[in-house]
């Protein structure tokens, strides 16, 4: 059963991903930007527990009306999979670029036009992967205007994403990590 979501759990989970996944070395980031440290978010996706704990700070985040849930390739897969399963919406598998045999599909499962999707992302930095999506899926007739992600990078106060106008509601920030690191 899931817990309620307080501050001391928010931290908790902050805590706990922190420990797990923040890397330190050089790291250069999808958006070309050169950090000294990375989220490994595949080190809490692979953790069944730890991702059933994202999972369910994520219900909250979904806004009322959403009719699917699309994960991004490759990191949003694991995360909009166990979120389905607790709000019992379809998943949409969304990839990076539209595949070019069988189907031709950008996005595995339901059509969307006309349906109102909310994407589901891992990390999000500058969003361009998210971008990305969000343009595709607008041009197939869907309904794009909220992207959940377990972690947002980006500066604490900005929408990396209000170029196309998307809200971004994370269940944690950089600064929330950031405040937890030892």
């Amino acid at each position: 059963m899931m817990e309620p979501v307080t501050d001391e759990t928010k931290t908790t989970l902050a805590r706990d991903i922190d420990a797990c996944c923040r890397l330190t070395g050089e790291f250069t980031l999808r958006s070309g930007q050169v950090s000294n440290e990375y989220f490994d978010k595949y080190l809490f996706e692979s953790d069944p527990a730890l991702l059933a704990r994202v999972a369910d700070r994520m219900i909250e985040l979904v806004p009322e009306g959403t009719e699917l849930l699309g994960g991004l390739e490759l990191g949003g897969i694991p995360i909009v999979t166990a979120l389905s399963m607790r709000v019992e919406l379809p998943a949409l598998f969304v990839r990076k670029k539209a595949k070019e045999y069988g189907t031709c599909k950008l996005a595995e499962g339901p059509a969307v036009e006309g349906r109102r999707v909310t994407l589901v992302e891992d990390v999000i930095t500058t969003g361009g992967a998210v971008r990305d999506a969000t343009n595709a899926l607008r041009a197939a007739g869907a309904i794009v205007e909220v992207v959940v992600c377990a972690i947002d990078r980006s500066p604490e106060g900005v929408n990396p994403l209000a170029d196309v106008e998307l809200e971004v509601r994370p269940v944690l920030t950089k600064a929330e990590l950031d405040a937890v690191h030892r």
